[in-house]
Parts: structure tokens; sequence; C-alpha cells
């Protein structure tokens, strides 16, 4: 099955515009950390995604950046990385904490030194929210002098406007997602568990091209519809649920999420004008976004169409965040938003209702930025799901 995939010179591409950043910035080197959770920053560089333990990538002003992870992984990271140079070193061991003795490992200091930074004053940490305190220790003691800057504007500047391939990637990702919901509604049924059709969604996006979910598959009903985030359980689908699917699918790294309410059977009248609300919500997010604009401007009209139609208790946040790597990743759009949308960025327009102590849905869908509106990833089954059950 033939892919959309990132080509080898972007990779080369992107580590020559961050480097471009380093030098912009003043710093002498810098340090991106992920974890298998939130891995896009080292899979950015990379295409080394860690599972169990942590992972960085080295990146000098100049010369070759360094791959560095945990003693556990050298044979899948030497497969996987288009990054040469691999360093193995326990600051980025697994939580479990095994010591592993007698396998030889590298210091901070070695690592710098090897990348032509042996002694850094300023030192930047993107990934700093994951960042673990290991790896802090480690740099402190090996550059007690050095100053420990927050860098993870480099990685949004980076990460914010897409290529054409990571376009493709995410095109193909919510094509696997939207079929899949397709699938599911086909094949959803009072008298299964939320996790049941947790399992039939992994079995289509699978079948269907994708290397992984994109974030964990949404399938709530009943009260659990409330919550904005959450996992599905074994509660037993009934008829007349309101049920929530949010199904997400990776494409060589990129990441959808499409979400739709339906409801297994006839939707009382409330929620009928609540979810119908949600979707004009979203179409006219949808309609107010294009390059050029500043991005609190499309948040602050979101929520004042929530209050003036008398919603503002049923608001949770604002209508939209990026979309790339990871399903929700920078820049989020909220009324304190400065920056203006250019073409090329990714959104995931993410339109939250909730009704405290009864229900709640999401309709999301992706979008390119383009000059003058938006670009869809995904659009089918936007309408009010009923199912005949």
């Amino acid at each position: 099955m033939s892919q959309p995939s990132i080509p080898e010179q972007e990779y080369r591409d992107r580590m020559a515009r961050a480097q471009r950043l380093v030098r912009e910035k003043d710093l002498d080197v810098v340090l991106v950390n992920s974890n298998e959770a939130e891995f896009a920053n080292v899979r950015y560089f990379s295409n080394y995604w860690p599972i169990f333990e942590m992972s960085g990538v080295v990146i000098p002003p100049e010369g070759e950046p360094t791959l560095l992870i945990g003693p556990e992984s050298a044979t899948f990271a030497h497969d996987r990385s288009k990054i040469s140079r691999v360093r193995l070193m326990t600051e980025y061991r697994e939580p479990a904490d095994p010591a592993y003795p007698g396998v030889p490992v590298s210091t901070f200091a070695e690592v710098f030194a090897e990348a032509g930074v042996a002694a850094p004053r300023r030192i930047g940490i993107a990934g700093y929210l994951v960042t673990t305190a290991p790896v802090l220790d480690g740099l402190r003691a090996a550059f007690p002098k050095a100053e420990i800057r927050r860098a993870d504007d480099i990685m949004v500047s980076l990460r914010s406007v897409k290529s054409e391939a990571e376009i493709a990637c995410l095109k193909e990702a919510f094509r696997i997602a939207e079929d899949a919901i397709g699938d599911l509604l086909h094949a959803i049924r009072p008298g299964m568990t939320e996790l049941q059709v947790v399992g039939l969604a992994q079995k289509s996006i699978y079948e269907r091209g994708a290397e992984y979910e994109g974030m964990p598959q949404y399938v709530f009903s009943g009260i659990s519809t409330t919550h904005a985030i959450s996992r599905p359980t074994h509660r037993v689908l009934e008829k007349g649920d309101l049920v929530q699917l949010n199904i997400s699918a990776r494409v060589d790294g990129y990441s959808s999420g499409v979400g739709r309410p339906l409801c297994l059977g006839k939707m009382n009248d409330k929620a009928r004008r609540m979810i119908e609300f949600g979707m004009l919500a979203h179409q006219k997010t949808r309609a107010w976004m294009k390059a050029g604009v500043v991005a609190a401007e499309v948040a602050k009209k979101y929520k004042n169409l929530f209050v003036s139609n008398g919603y503002k208790r049923n608001f949770l946040y604002g209508p939209a965040h990026g979309l790339g790597m990871i399903e929700v990743e920078p820049p989020w759009m909220e009324e304190t938003s400065d920056y203006r949308l250019e073409e090329n960025m990714t959104f995931n327009i993410d339109t939250f209702f909730y009704e405290e102590g009864e229900f709640g849905f999401r309709w999301e869908n992706g979008v390119r930025i383009t000059k003058d509106g938006v670009e869809g990833f995904s659009s089918k089954y936007m309408e009010l799901l009923e199912l005949d059950v």
C-alpha cells in the first residue's frame, strides 16, 4: 500500500532552518525533547519515535546534530533515524529506572563537545513541558554556569506552516479516519460497549493504511459525552443514546481527528437544537478563517456567538487548535492569540459543547489556511446523524 511520506531532503531542510533559528536567537545549542506520547519534536527531525523511553535531538548552530536515546533503543533508532549520530544516555531511560550495568553510555559533556559546543553559555530547551528532571539535572551538572532557556518557540515557528508533503500526509490521515467513521456508522448498534466500538475503529484505520491512531479513539455515550477529554469504557450503548465519535489515524507521523455526534435512534428536541447550533458555530468558524486574520478575532467571534445565543455556560474553549504531527499542537486559537493566520497553517476546527449533567458533543474537522479561506480535509457525515436501530 503506497502512502504519502516525508522525503529525505525535507528532513535535511528542517535541520538547516532550525540551525538558522538557533543562531538568530543567540543560543549556543538547542536540545529538543520528546517522549512516546509527545513524540513530534524529535520525530520532526529524525523520524524516530520513542517507545517507553525519552528521546532528544542536540542541534548546534552549525554541523551535525545528534539523536539522544535511552540505552534500550539502539538498534531501533539506528534502523529508523534520519540522524546518523546516535548516542545512548541514562538520562533518557524509561520510568522503570533500570540501571543497565555494563552498557556504555554518553554524558551531556561528551555529546555537546562532539557537536562542537564544549562550553555552552545559553542552552535552549524545546519540548520543555515533557523534559524530565533527570535531563535537567544532567545538563546542570555538566554545565553549571550555563543559562537554560525555554525554546519551544523555535519548534512552533518550524512546524506551524506545513509543506506540501506534510499536507499530503494529513489529507491521507483524514481520509482514513473519515472512512473509518463510515464503517462505524454501518456497524454500531445498541448492546455494544464503547470499547467494542473502539476496537472496530482500530481495525478500520489499520486496514486502511494508518501507522497508528492519531490520538486515543473517542467513543463516549451518555453522561461521558460531557467530557472534553476522557477515555471510553465498558458502558453498554442503549437505544436513544447520544454517542460521540472522535476517530483518528496517523500517516508517516501526521495525525487526524474527525468528530461526529450521533444518536442511536431519534434525538430529543433539546439535543437536536443544540447539535444544530454546534454545527452552525462550526461552519461560521470555518468561514471566519483565512490568511491574514488575527487568530484572536476568530476566537472572540466564536465566543460571542455562544453568548448571544444564550449558551454562555455551554462554552468551554475556543474554536480551533493547531494540527500536524500531534492532533492537538500549537498554536491554539484563543482570545489572547495575537498571531495572524498564514497560508498552509493547519488547524482542527474543534466545536465542543456540553450541557452539564446531561450530554455533550463535538464537531471536528481539519483545515488548511488559504489566501481566501480554508481547504477542508474532512467533510463527510456533516448532518444530523440519527441511526435507525
